[in-house]
């Protein structure tokens, strides 16, 4: 997706300033798949839904960047209840540096709807904004990325040794990388909300898939 090219308003741009430096300590880079850089993406893959759809970005932005405010492992039973968590911690973060209230409850609610594992159905356009940037970010080639430094964070190989395809087993993405794309991945675009984000992630489905038939040949 093109970064936009449209400047910041001056007062976006001091939220702005001060949410990237807060992101920066936040998000270290021992999780790849989750540190700043994954952050940045997100945000500016949200500006760009935003200015399509023409969301608010005065919701749309703090909730891209905390949607992981508390990052909970994979694996652990807490998982399902990170986004509420982050929702939480953002909303007390915000009233700390004095971010306009009336936002709140829009930002709360995109936050806790972002999280796949959550099952929390966004009902408002920011709400769906964020969560469609966070999901193509686990698309295309930096989904790919993102997949397998899980993999190597949950010790978990990239395939099965005896069965990479999972032609005779069922799909298991908890001992198997590629089996991830295939459980999760792929379903990513029957779920996006806007149609921009929709478009963007029939072209990275389209390059997992183009990367994997390589894999094949290559094992």
């Amino acid at each position: 997706m093109e970064k936009t090219k449209e400047p910041l308003a001056s007062s976006e741009k001091k939220w702005f300033e001060l949410f990237s430096n807060k992101a920066r300590v936040l998000y270290p880079h021992t999780d790849p798949a989750h540190d700043y850089l994954h952050i940045m993406r997100v945000v500016n893959t949200a500006r760009n839904l935003c200015l399509a759809e023409h969301g608010n970005w005065a919701v749309v932005m703090p909730a891209a960047f905390f949607h992981d405010y508390i990052n909970v492992p994979k694996g652990d039973p807490r998982r399902p209840y990170a986004s509420q968590l982050s929702a939480e911690a953002t909303v007390e973060y915000l009233k700390h540096v004095g971010y306009p209230e009336e936002h709140y409850e829009a930002i709360r609610h995109a936050i806790e709807a972002h999280s796949y594992s959550a099952n929390i159905p966004a009902e408002t356009l920011e709400a769906k904004i964020v969560q469609d940037a966070d999901r193509l970010d686990s698309l295309g080639a930096i989904g790919i990325a993102r997949c397998f430094a899980t993999s190597s964070m949950m010790s978990r190989p990239f395939y099965s040794e005896e069965d990479p395809w999972a032609e005779s087993r069922d799909l298991d993405d908890k001992n198997f990388g590629i089996d991830h794309f295939f459980q999760k991945l792929f379903k990513l675009v029957e779920h996006l909300n806007t149609e921009t984000a929709k478009k963007e992630g029939e072209h990275r489905i389209a390059f997992i898939k183009t990367y994997l038939d390589q894999i094949k040949r290559e094992i």
